[in-house]
């Protein structure tokens, strides 16, 4: 028994890894491990009885979590985008305008992914939903299925590192730190990661062009009426638009004194980007919809098309991940905000009707429910491992590795490389991340750089051969049996599961190499992010040491009326009951006794 007690921490994360391991829903399997060592431990009197009565007041700290909220309104709004077609418009519109390069297709499954990502935040749609469209063109037109398969899952996966992430608004509540600097430091590593696909695909574009073919010219939708491809007007429109950007952000300054009526010396740099980007966007969107009402001809059929797809989504990227950035909005606000975007987008497609939202709607109460179960299974067996000193035995077991911080970081990163082949990334923020925060915070590591480290780590969990869950989406997408191509009709070969893993290898190592980079240059995160405001207490108390004695030094000065008659020993009181009535009276006599002493 004495063994048991002693150990209890380590017995505990032991038998919560067999419950996994025999197959129970983790949800179930964290609170049933969570009471099970409860009760043992206090019939053990390993810790007190009380523990127990403080769950319920854990369970409705859960439930009056505002942050958690925007988990639904982010699921509702990106299952409405797909449910509306705009994925299958973007890929077939960004297709056109990439499709005539090597690689084109394929550079343009990457680019749809990140948008997708900043719009819909689920790795299951961006998947099915690039997969149901752009896989049969891609093998139509001769790409390798490794290739095609690999692009198709990684970008996808996407949605797991660029804002508005699912997985980023977790860790931000698990680490205690806020959603809109989780966001922000996530932002450039996310498409950092987006550039290092099309620095990929290029290379085979250049070295293996066999390997990813350009579209042919019969292929090629949106021709002008004299047989141009329209890329010229697209070209002049893009430029316009980068050109006004530019403008604004350098003009920032006065844009704001001239809004507000007041000088404004300085705006912080996404305020920049956001209205900047804003502004060029908006731009190209009123040339194109006074070009359509007056039928004046001045953008191609190309740049109308580019013009009319691409910018809904981006200024509902605005719109969501603008306002957070500003601070206009919350994270929960922004979600609502985005959702409510995505009826109206869906409504004016006309696209959306009563059953979709029906589907949108369950989908998103199942997806809510679920983080749910497992966040509340979590806390049933974080307070029972608490309260048997677990962090202490964590720290202990981590805190003296050999490397220091950088040692740290890749034991841990390896530890969530091999668990996320079982685990998928709520239950790995759920379970590992309360346990590792505390160590990392000691060790002086930034928690957000550390929560983005993690993301980028744990987006590994839907490629990894055979358990990737992105494997699984596009599996159940891929065509299994031999097909009559419906553009062609030729019959097509399947694509083998094979294929699937062999494709997801390269960018498996892709996002390795992303953590690698991560850990070496921490700037990458921390440096989008707000500067701390230092407050040296010890310096504000010298200052009001030294205003209160400047001003007691000035009243020893200037006694005033009456300085030169003797003072009447015999009757102190009434010093003493005005040093009483007045505190800042009181806090000088103190300082004064202080500095005698």
């Amino acid at each position: 028994m004495e063994f048991i007690t002693t150990n209890f921490a380590p017995i505990m994360f032991v038998g919560l890894i067999m419950f996994l391991l025999l197959g129970f829903p983790v949800a179930f399997s964290l609170g049933a491990c969570g009471l099970f060592f409860g009760f043992v431990g206090i019939e053990l009197d390993v810790f007190p009885s009380s523990v127990m009565a403080w769950l319920p007041q854990r369970l409705i700290g859960i439930m009056a979590n505002d942050t958690l909220l925007a988990v639904p309104f982010f699921t509702l709004m990106g299952l409405v985008l797909e449910r509306s077609g705009m994925a299958e418009d973007l890929l077939e519109t960004v297709g056109q305008v990439f499709g005539p390069m090597r690689g084109g297709l394929a550079l343009a499954v990457v680019f749809v992914g990140a948008l997708l990502a900043a719009t819909t935040g689920v790795v299951a749609a961006s998947v099915i939903s690039m997969g149901l469209i752009s896989l049969p063109i891609m093998l139509r037109y001769g790409y390798d299925r490794r290739l095609t398969s690999g692009v198709i899952a990684a970008s996808g996966t996407l949605a797991q590192i660029i804002p508005p992430s699912l997985v980023l608004i977790i860790m931000a509540d698990q680490l205690g730190r806020s959603v809109g600097d989780m966001y922000k430091g996530a932002f450039l590593p996310g498409f950092m990661l987006m550039g290092l696909y099309v620095a990929y695909v290029l290379v085979l574009a250049i070295f293996k062009p066999e390997r990813v073919p350009a579209l042919p010219p019969e292929a090629r939708a949106f021709r002008e009426a004299d047989g141009s491809s329209g890329y010229t007007s697209l070209a002049v429109l893009t430029a316009l638009s980068a050109t006004v950007s530019i403008f604004l952000a350098h003009n920032m300054e006065a844009v704001h004194s001239w809004w507000l009526g007041t000088e404004v010396s300085a705006v912080a740099t996404d305020e920049k980007v956001v209205v900047a980007m804003c502004g060029g966007v908006f731009l190209a969107l009123v040339i194109a919809l006074v070009n359509r009402a007056t039928k004046l001809g001045l953008l191609s059929r190309l740049a109308e098309r580019v013009t009319f797809v691409l910018i809904p989504p981006l200024l509902l990227i605005f719109l969501v991940l603008g306002t957070i950035f500003l601070g206009v909005a919350t994270p929960t606000e922004g979600g609502a905000m985005g959702a409510m975007g995505a009826l109206i987008m869906g409504w004016l497609r006309k696209r959306l009707d009563l059953k979709l939202l029906k589907q949108a709607l369950a989908s998103t109460t199942k997806l809510a429910s679920f983080v749910m179960f497992i966040l509340i299974g979590a806390t049933v067996f974080s307070l029972v491992f608490q309260a048997a000193d677990g962090p202490k035995w964590v720290e202990h077991l981590m805190a003296d590795l050999p490397g220091g911080q950088v040692g740290f970081l890749i034991l841990v990163n390896v530890m969530i490389f091999f668990l996320a082949f079982f685990l998928d990334y709520f239950e790995l923020s759920f379970i590992v991340v309360p346990l590792l925060a505390p160590v990392a915070e000691k060790l002086g590591i930034d928690l957000i750089w550390f929560g983005v480290l993690l993301a980028v780590n744990m987006q590994t969990s839907f490629m990894h051969p055979p358990f990737g869950f992105a494997l699984f989406f596009l599996r159940s997408v891929a065509p299994e049996k031999p097909y009559v191509d419906r553009v062609t009709k030729k019959v097509m070969d399947p694509v083998t599961t094979m294929q699937i893993y062999k494709g997801a290898i390269p960018f498996l190592i892709i996002q390795l190499t992303m953590v690698g980079i991560l850990i070496a240059f921490p700037q990458l995160v921390t440096g989008s992010l707000d500067k701390k405001v230092e407050v040296n207490m010890e310096s504000i108390s010298d200052q009001m040491r030294d205003s209160l004695s400047t001003e007691d030094g000035k009243e020893d000065a200037d006694p005033g009326y009456g300085a030169d008659e003797e003072p009447d020993s015999a009757a102190p009181a009434p010093q003493a009951e005005s040093a009483e009535d007045d505190p800042l009276k009181a806090m000088q006599e103190a300082l004064k006794a202080d500095k005698k002493k």
